[in-house]
């Protein structure tokens, strides 16, 4: 009997981990599309039909609700211990969110998909980029990406994941299109740096921020951890939609 309670509570962890909520994933995707070649607009546009690739953002969170799609809970995060590389950590044997994302674009790549499989497999490739380039969804410790560290938001009981999920992002009261707007370009020579990283540089990107998003002293969090923090939501937000343009660019725009 324990070891069924402990295989339920298992499969509920990663159901925790939502990365950027629905404004910053839309973000993402439509920063992207703004920096797509011709050809890789024009295959996209085929392949998801009446549906934005910004809209495609929130795709893998709303099929948790589907039992069809538990297979890919796991898929969102990957935990590496500091001090860890991704080669010296543990694997889930369920994936992650780092070898989950080496597949889809070598898959992708390698034209292993049609039809509806490709459509999905895009969609998933465009969430996941988002979802790496979330400090919290590069864990470590025991905290379920944040999830069991519980937290104030202005009075309001929350916790540290669900502040980076979606409060500092909401209480900005910009839609997604205002938000990627608001973002700014970056010139050529900083996007072609930007696209230069690796799957796993992004990761490590993510890990190099653990101080500042665990700095949370008494835990009654607001104005305060906003001012200090936000400006790490954002330019991740950017980071995630140039790179994932330049991933698209690479599948589709050749």
């Amino acid at each position: 009997m324990k070891s069924v309670r402990l295989l339920a509570l298992f499969c509920l962890i990663p159901f925790l981990a939502n990365a950027w909520g629905p404004t910053g994933h839309r973000a993402v995707g439509l920063i992207a599309w703004n920096n797509l070649n011709a050809k890789a607009k024009k295959k996209i546009t085929a392949l998801l039909g009446q549906e934005s690739l910004a809209m495609t953002g929130t795709w893998m969170d709303e099929i948790r609700s589907d039992s069809l799609y538990n297979h890919t809970a796991d898929w969102h995060w990957v935990t590496i211990e500091t001090g860890q590389t991704y080669e010296q950590s543990k694997k889930n044997p369920h994936g992650d969110v780092i070898m989950t994302l080496q597949r889809l674009v070598r898959e992708l790549k390698g034209r292993q998909f049609s039809g509806a499989q490709e459509k999905e497999a895009l969609k998933m490739l465009v969430h996941l980029v988002g979802d790496i380039h979330m400090p919290l969804h590069v864990g470590c410790c025991d905290d379920q990406g944040g999830n069991k560290i519980k937290v104030k938001w202005f009075r309001n009981d929350t916790n540290l994941h669900s502040v980076w999920d979606n409060s500092m992002i909401d209480d900005s009261k910009l839609s997604y299109t205002e938000l990627a707007e608001s973002l700014g370009q970056p010139d050529a020579l900083a996007v072609a740096k930007l696209q230069k990283a690796s799957i796993l540089d992004w990761a490590y990107e993510s890990m190099q921020y653990r101080k500042q998003v665990y700095a949370i002293g008494d835990g009654n969090l607001g104005y305060k951890y906003t001012y200090q923090h936000f400006g790490i939501v954002r330019e991740r937000l950017l980071q995630a939609g140039i790179r994932l343009a330049g991933v698209l660019n690479e599948i589709y725009g050749k």
